[in-house]
């Protein structure tokens, strides 16, 4: 076997481990050794590789940014945050037909906004707004299908984890990533909102609505959220205007939605010490997933893998838009056996030097920022496509009364969605770029 045989066996093999339930960082850490010592026929290469690759890969300054954010949401979900985000959305929009359900994908984006993790988003919110889509008589099609995609706002509305690791990978500014996402996020949610409309309007039976709320009852309600927006305009505001870096942005944001937890008395010492924890564990894991991506990569790089997939894409004399589509069709394949983290550090370091050498009239920052978001959506939808896609698995999980078959078909309406928006960000890149480059 050659050594471009071997890469390229590599990738369903990695597909075999994940699917026997091994940590996907173990797995892509110990093919790529077996790989690197299969291509040079020694362990040296890798010996030497681990010896300076933990180092550089975990003492970046910029990784920074993913521990900070995660204790943000950490605090967020203990301070009560999420609650009173549902809380106030349900009062303005609640009294409607379907209204707690887009109350509910409008609190997944409040709380995105301070999180930057999807899971933590689907999970926290999950948590607050289920039991009162059933107290309602909501569908459990509806409620888990429309939770699920509202999870997916964690990492579509900045500050986002997998946009961070994006712009490591193809060393791209983070803050330009963050504006470029932030229309298509508003549009994820808008359009979540109106399949919520659809469906309540082709199956009444579906959703239910609660009393309309009195205006004390909103004021009071939107009082409790204005740290949420405070958190936001701070951070988020801070970093666009250049005020702050993104990871002191990070840190600001987590100091003080911290100290918002605190003032709503859901911190204490306990609390805080689990968060640390939490936080603690979810950092470990997404580094050590870097390092087993960073280990594989360097396989494939000493078969030549990504110099082969370039020599044959200049060979083929295809249209730029159709290799985009089939790159971003194994995204969508591999989102149904893949989180997103692990996707894009497999995927990013192969697809995008072959996507900047394709021409689809824009520069190359333009074409490195439109792909960024591209993928980011992509990515996204592997989340909340069955059969395995993750937020599916953890609202099910909350809701064990409703069959996993029940939150497949509730959710198909919002990947549709989804593919919808990917089309629109192929046909005008402008919808991630506009931002851009009026603030740059």
């Amino acid at each position: 076997m050659t050594n471009l045989e071997a890469a390229l066996w590599s990738f369903p093999t990695l597909l075999g481990l994940i699917f026997l339930r091994v940590p996907i960082g173990l797995a892509m850490l110990t093919l790529g050794a077996l790989g690197t010592w299969y291509v040079t026929g020694s362990w040296t290469p890798i010996l030497a590789q681990l010896k300076s690759l933990t180092y550089t890969t975990f003492a970046s300054y910029t990784l920074s940014i993913i521990p900070l954010f995660l204790l943000m949401g950490q605090f967020a979900t203990r301070g009560g945050l999420s609650a009173a985000l549902f809380r106030a959305a349900a009062t303005l929009i609640g009294h409607r037909r379907g209204g707690v359900a887009m109350a509910a994908v409008g609190a997944c984006g409040g709380f995105g906004a301070i999180c930057g993790s999807s899971l933590a988003t689907a999970a926290t919110m999950g948590q607050v707004a289920l039991p009162e889509l059933r107290r309602l008589g909501y569908s459990g099609a509806l409620s888990t299908g429309a939770l699920a995609a509202g999870g997916t706002l964690g990492i579509l509305i900045p500050p986002s984890i997998v946009l961070v690791l994006y712009a490591l990978l193809a060393e791209q500014n983070i803050v330009k990533l963050f504006v470029a996402a932030l229309v298509p996020g508003l549009l994820a949610a808008l359009g979540y909102m109106l399949v919520i409309a659809l469906y309540v309007r082709l199956s009444p039976a579906a959703a239910g609505a609660s009393p309309p709320a009195s205006m004390a009852e909103r004021l009071d309600a939107l009082w409790r959220v204005w740290p949420v927006l405070a958190i936001f305009l701070t951070v988020i505001g801070g970093i666009y205007a250049g005020w702050f870096t993104p990871t002191e942005g990070a840190a600001i944001g987590a100091a003080g939605t911290g100290l918002a937890a605190l003032w709503n008395g859901g911190l204490d010492r306990q609390g805080l010490a689990d968060a640390i924890k939490a936080t603690a564990t979810s950092t470990g894991m997404i580094f050590f997933v870097l390092l087993g991506a960073a280990v594989f990569n360097g396989f494939l790089a000493f078969a030549q893998l990504p110099q082969a997939a370039a020599a044959a894409l200049a060979a083929w004399d295809a249209s730029p838009w159709l290799i985009l589509g089939l790159i971003l069709l194994v995204y969508l394949v591999l989102g149904c056996v893949m989180d997103s983290l692990s996707m894009v550090l497999l995927t990013v370091p192969i697809f995008f030097p072959l996507v900047m050498l394709l021409d689809f009239g824009l520069t190359p920052e333009q074409t490195a920022l439109w792909f960024g978001i591209l993928v980011l959506i992509v990515v996204e939808v592997g989340l909340i496509t069955p059969p395995v896609g993750l937020n599916l698995f953890v609202i099910n999980g909350l809701a064990r009364d409703v069959p996993l078959a029940a939150t497949y078909l509730g959710v198909l309406p919002f990947v549709l969605s989804d593919l919808a928006r990917v089309a629109l960000l192929l046909a005008f890149p402008g919808v991630a770029l506009g931002l851009v480059a009026v603030m740059f």
